[in-house]
């Protein structure tokens, strides 16, 4: 009974442990965004602000377009994970039901591309979107992360796909629906928790992405949220660091909020892709 409670408060300790792992850059972010620039230079820096202001957030958005950056990124985190969800729940489909070698193959392919890094396909990418006409464009920034997100969500819903129960589609069948009528009828609805929680690993991804949006897009008003924050660092390397705390905390609550009203979708979807019929 003893070694059994012991292993319980020592789970709880850990599970506490990691959750002050995790909140510790966001309360650090959020004490930062409210302090003045006196307490920013102390030697002798607090948790809680001793005077808080607001001059962060004002500066932030005196200095640089946050609010036209925020819609930037805004359409193209939506415009990936609309497009990432329509394509990859058809694939998923076909991947999860025809059990074949080269759905097989597939497969392994999807898992092997997330290996990838940036830099590696950074310059092809560059030349086809330059061929298309597609540089320094939203659309074509849309379809970049589009693709980016597509083997790691085609990956999340074949497990999603596989849970629902194949007795269902065959039922559908006998009644004379075809298979896109039984996947827009019968396994679409019964994939929305993998449908939402997909959508919100393309939006995030696509929200919090910098690499790509720096070098395709060269206007600044089509710029993102990401490649604005740097604006806030001087050519010396010097960082504004209060309006920069201001902008950054602003940056994150979207996706806090995001996954604060679909939390619930999402680990249904978890628990789904779990279970094996």
């Amino acid at each position: 009974m003893r070694t059994r409670t012991g292993t319980r408060v020592g789970q709880y300790a850990a599970l506490l442990a990691y959750l002050v792992f995790l909140a510790f850059p966001l309360l650090w972010l959020l004490s930062t965004a409210f302090k003045s620039p006196q307490e920013l230079g102390s030697l002798h820096p607090t948790w809680i602000p001793r005077h808080p202001t607001l001059a962060n957030f004002r500066q932030a958005f005196d200095e640089q377009p946050l609010l036209r950056a925020g819609l930037n990124s805004l359409l193209a985190a939506l415009g990936a994970a609309v497009i990432a969800v329509l394509l990859a729940t058809p694939m998923a489909y076909v991947m999860a039901r025809r059990r074949t070698a080269l759905s097989r193959a597939a497969t392994g392919w999807v898992v092997v591309s997330q290996a990838f890094p940036f830099v590696l396909v950074i310059i092809p990418l560059f030349l086809v979107l330059k061929n298309l006409r597609l540089i320094d464009s939203l659309f074509g920034l849309v379809l970049v992360y589009v693709v980016w997100a597509l083997p790691f969500a085609l990956w999340m819903l074949v497990g999603y796909v596989r849970a629902v129960p194949v007795e269902l589609e065959e039922a559908a069948a006998v009644d004379g629906a075809g298979r896109l009528r039984t996947l827009v009828s019968v396994t679409a609805p019964l994939l929305a928790p993998g449908l939402v929680a997909t959508a919100l690993f393309a939006f995030v991804t696509a929200w919090n992405e910098f690499f790509f949006a720096l070098v395709l897009l060269k206007t600044p008003e089509k710029q993102t949220l990401p490649v604005v924050l740097t604006h806030f660092i001087g050519a010396e390397g010097v960082a504004d660091l209060g309006p920069l705390a201001a902008a950054a905390f602003l940056a994150t609550l979207p996706s806090l909020l995001v996954f604060a009203l679909v939390q619930r979708r999402i680990t249904g979807g978890m628990l789904a892709g779990a279970v094996k019929s």
